[in-house]
């Protein structure tokens, strides 16, 4: 599962009105894992907007087939949610400033 986060964080291109909005957030998306490994039913179950909840379910059809999953040696039909997380760099850099900030101020008092 660790690498179709990793194929997520790669393939996922932020929307430009998202962009523009400055819109972030997580867009909890749902799909089946069928027994060919193959995904179908790829829905959003808390989404965004702003364009993010298209690109969420467009890069998780897009995936490769996973291994299926197995019960008693036999391969299962799996429901599964993961989060695509949607987040402006910008954004995550000040916010990373402010704690220093917050941290210098309370070393001063």
């Amino acid at each position: 599962i660790q690498e179709f986060y990793k194929y997520i964080a790669t393939n996922v291109q932020y929307p430009e009105e998202a962009k523009e909005l400055g819109v972030e957030g997580k867009v909890q998306v749902q799909f089946m894992l069928n027994k060919d490994g193959s995904i179908d039913a790829v829905n959003v179950i808390r989404g965004i907007g702003k364009g993010c909840d298209e690109e969420a379910v467009r890069v998780v059809k897009n995936a490769q087939k996973f291994s299926p999953g197995m019960s008693n040696g036999e391969p299962q039909f799996i429901r599964m949610s993961i989060p695509v997380v949607f987040k402006l760099v910008s954004s995550y850099e000040s916010k990373k400033e402010k704690r220093r900030n917050r941290r210098k101020k309370r070393k001063r008092n």
